[in-house]
């Protein structure tokens, strides 16, 4: 039997720092962290002349002055002002030039252009208050105002500027973020969508026959044996057909449908759920592009769908034709003479879904109930 000797400590101790390094490398945590260290790394470089200058620190003493100052970059995300106070009070005991620069990307990247620019403009008037109040301020550049500015205003500028740049970064990288994820989302809901209307259009037509012929059955048997069961199909497929127009909602539809070569399948499939229908297709509209020829189809078929719903047994009549630049689809069929005794199940949306089919190709739709018919005409550009 091998066993897998233990780690040693040195072994643990380095899987552990590659833990901490890969969970802190990248961090915003991390990021504010170096920041405030390489600060602390240039402001060293001025220890000497700190200790060496009339300001009362001595080189320990300033080192843990500067650390200090340094430290208030670790807030500088949610609090930038902080590390700007902490610099302009820097610029006025200790000379010191370097904090104020990250203070003023810090306030620029994080808070914006407004405050970036604000917070240049007090850091530019406090140091000139302090070159023409405190005389010898700086010792070394005091020689004139303009080799003071020189100095100055560059400093401020420069970092501040770089900081509303990269706050104006992060605002174009998060819009293309969200537009990104916007765009995700509506191919997910058109996807969605397209499977609601296809499932509506086949499924919901397929429960609406089943309905229609079940009743005709059970009608047909009702001093059988069978009768019950008959009965209680056409019960299931009314609740599925319910269950189905509950969950589904209308919108957009997919392009893959057939074309004017299943009209005759479908009018065979109604004639047997006991509408007949009397089709006259022109033979032209065969030469109409898939796009057209599957809008003609949907358009039948919701028709013929909704004549099986509300005027079983009457005949339907369906007309086709391509006269000169216009495509006219007309259905008519007659009202049932008595209402049926149960109310069909429908989702109410049939009507409006041809409608927006035919709009969608630059065509019109309109419905006309009279007292003894119904009659759908649609109008679509053969082009």
């Amino acid at each position: 039997m091998h066993v897998t000797p233990a780690p040693s400590a040195p072994h643990r101790l380095l899987a552990f720092g590659r833990r901490l390094a890969q969970g802190w490398a990248g961090s915003l945590r991390a990021m504010d962290v170096l920041a405030a260290l390489s600060c602390l790394g240039l402001m060293a470089l001025d220890l000497p002349g700190l200790a060496a200058a009339d300001n009362s620190l001595s080189g320990p003493a300033a080192a843990v002055v500067l650390a200090v100052g340094c430290s208030t970059l670790l807030v500088r995300r949610r609090m930038p002002w902080v590390s700007y106070l902490a610099a302009l009070l820097f610029i006025g005991w200790l000379h010191e030039l370097t904090l104020i620069q990250f203070a003023l990307y810090s306030v620029g990247r994080f808070r914006g252009r407004r405050a970036g620019v604000l917070a240049t403009l007090g850091y530019v008037a406090f140091a000139l208050c302090l070159f023409c109040c405190v005389p010898g301020w700086p010792l070394a550049r005091a020689e004139t105002l303009s080799s003071f500015l020189s100095l100055v205003v560059p400093i401020g500028v420069l970092a501040s500027a770089v900081g509303i740049a990269a706050y104006r970064h992060d605002l174009v990288r998060e819009l293309d973020t969200r537009r990104a994820e916007s765009a995700v989302l509506q191919a997910v809901q058109q996807e969605r969508t397209s499977v609601a209307r296809d499932v509506h259009d086949f499924v919901g037509r397929e429960l609406t026959l089943l309905t229609v012929r079940s009743e005709v059955l059970s009608m047909r048997s009702r001093e059988t044996a069978y009768a019950k069961d008959f009965e209680e199909l056409a019960d299931t497929a009314r609740r599925a057909h319910l269950v189905l127009n509950e969950i589904i909602v209308q919108r957009g539809e997919r392009a893959a449908t057939p074309g004017v070569d299943g009209l005759a399948a479908l009018a065979e499939e109604s004639g047997r759920a006991g509408s007949p229908v009397r089709l006259d297709l022109d033979p032209a509209v065969h030469g109409l592009s898939p796009l057209r020829q599957a809008a003609v189809y949907r358009v039948v078929q919701e028709c013929l769908t909704n004549a099986a719903k509300h005027a079983r047994g009457e005949t339907i009549e369906v007309s086709i034709a391509a006269d000169g630049p216009q495509l006219r689809i007309a259905v008519r069929n007659g009202l049932a003479q008595r209402n049926p005794t149960r109310a069909p199940v429908s989702a109410g949306s049939g009507t409006a879904s041809m409608s927006e089919r035919v709009r969608s190709l630059g065509g019109t739709l309109t419905a006309t109930r009279t007292q003894d018919a119904y009659e759908v005409l649609a109008t679509l550009p053969k082009g």
